[in-house]
């Protein structure tokens, strides 16, 4: 190996190409170190709008089940309800029918005839309320007009 001897000038210029060679490669990787944060920067803003994406999607999912869940459960609610009152409405027209049929026993009843002539209608009631009972006989003319 040898040595070459640089006079003042010489090592000046060498040390400004040094300092400028020095500041190219700051400088490069500054920009290097500014693109890798730029690319740092839109990574994690991407990956919070997907992992808020996510949240969102998965948050609609739970509200539509909740919804779907409390629907299904009112219709249970409804037709349960439905199912009773018909079981009692049916109790209900029972129970009628037998008071009905007591009342229209206990209370008395209609019975009788009736005649129907060209000029007139006649009438034989028997009305029994309990243990009176009433006989109604009655001859009703109609008007007859010339």
């Amino acid at each position: 190996m040898q040595v070459l001897y640089l006079g003042p000038l010489e090592q000046k210029a060498i040390q400004i190409q040094a300092w400028w060679r020095g500041t190219l490669v700051r400088r490069t990787l500054l920009h290097a170190a500014l693109r890798a944060c730029v690319i740092q920067h839109w990574w994690k803003v991407t990956m919070t709008k997907l992992l808020e994406d996510k949240r969102r999607a998965a948050l609609e999912f739970y509200a539509q089940q909740e919804r779907a869940v409390v629907k299904l459960q009112s219709l249970v609610r409804m037709w349960r309800i439905r199912l009773r009152y018909c079981h009692l409405l049916h109790a209900v027209r029972i129970i009628q029918v037998y008071w009905r049929w007591h009342n229209s026993h206990s209370r008395g009843f209609f019975q009788g005839t009736y005649d129907l002539t060209a000029t007139h209608l006649g009438l034989e009631l028997d009305i029994s309320l309990g243990s009176q009972m009433c006989r109604i006989a009655d001859c009703i003319p109609f008007p007859i007009k010339n």
